[in-house]
């Protein structure tokens, strides 16, 4: 009972977290021009190089499977606030300069997006693993 509550939070964790990380990486992609396409082939950038720009769909869907992939192992093993803190540090100090050569920090933008990493990844993490950790009470 125990697994399938754990299992039951890092499966919801991971669902909400992935969708609610990409769909800000949508509207920032949307907003500087950045096709769909060339933003998840970036993530998948991130394992590939530069080849991910050729591979098509198939690079495509792997960005897309790696950015899930990292959202269910992240919420795996670190919750809240902290966690926000951490996929922001990975994705803007290593992989997008790795991905994106020319990427620059920029003060605004750094501030942007901490405050989305921690209010859209790490606290809705910590509510749900919460949640499903709290014990209930079945003697009754």
């Amino acid at each position: 009972m125990n697994n399938f509550r754990a299992l039951r939070a890092i499966v919801t964790a991971g669902l909400v977290v992935g969708v609610l990380d990409i769909s800000s990486a949508l509207a920032i992609w949307w907003q500087r021009g950045i096709a769909v396409q060339r933003g998840l082939q970036g993530i998948a950038a991130g394992l590939l190089g530069t080849k991910s720009f050729e591979g098509g769909l198939a690079t495509v869907g792997l960005g897309l499977a790696i950015h899930f992939f990292v959202a269910f192992v992240v919420v795996s093993f670190v919750s809240g606030v902290s966690l926000g803190i951490g996929v922001y540090m990975v994705m803007y100090w290593i992989v997008l300069p790795t991905a994106f050569p020319t990427f620059r920090h920029r003060l605004s933008n750094e501030v942007l997006e901490l405050a989305i990493h921690i209010c859209l990844i790490g606290l809705p993490t910590a509510f749900i693993v919460r949640r499903y950790s709290e014990v209930t009470d079945q003697s009754s």
